[in-house]
């Protein structure tokens, strides 16, 4: 499940980005109950993009922005307490780690799904069917 976080520069301190997608990815399998799965934990993976000041907007104005964002199948962050919950937490492990200097309406959380049969784990093409049997066997 590929997380993006994109960052103005300058809203974590520099070298903080690897402890952001460490938490991030623990809160992600903590709130799906698969912490520690041997099938999901490798497949969560995340790069991070660090955008130069005055290119992050705003209303159209230059701000300094944090966004979180995951591709999933579509049975992933499904339930209202996974929303809420991890949302929380990827605002919190932000704003904590910027030193509280991002204010939290600034730090934005998103999830996009796949199409069923549309996601990849060892080269082959899985439905939800099949990855959820996948990931039980981990």
């Amino acid at each position: 499940m590929p997380l993006t976080l994109i960052l103005t520069q300058g809203v974590l301190p520099e070298g903080a980005e690897q402890q952001a997608i460490a938490r991030l990815t623990d809160a992600m399998l903590k709130w799906h109950g698969l912490s520690g799965n041997s099938v999901m934990t490798p497949n969560v993976t995340a790069h991070v993009n660090i955008l130069p000041e005055n290119s992050t907007f705003s209303g159209g104005k230059p701000f300094a922005g944090a966004w979180v964002e995951w591709k999933t199948p579509s049975f992933a962050f499904s339930t209202r307490e996974i929303q809420t919950g991890f949302f929380k937490d990827a605002t919190d492990i932000i704003h904590e780690l910027s030193g509280g200097k991002q204010p939290r309406d600034n730090i934005y959380v998103n999830v996009v799904h796949t199409v069923d049969g549309a996601w990849n784990l060892d080269g082959k093409a899985m439905t939800n069917e099949q990855l959820g049997e996948a990931i039980a066997r981990g």
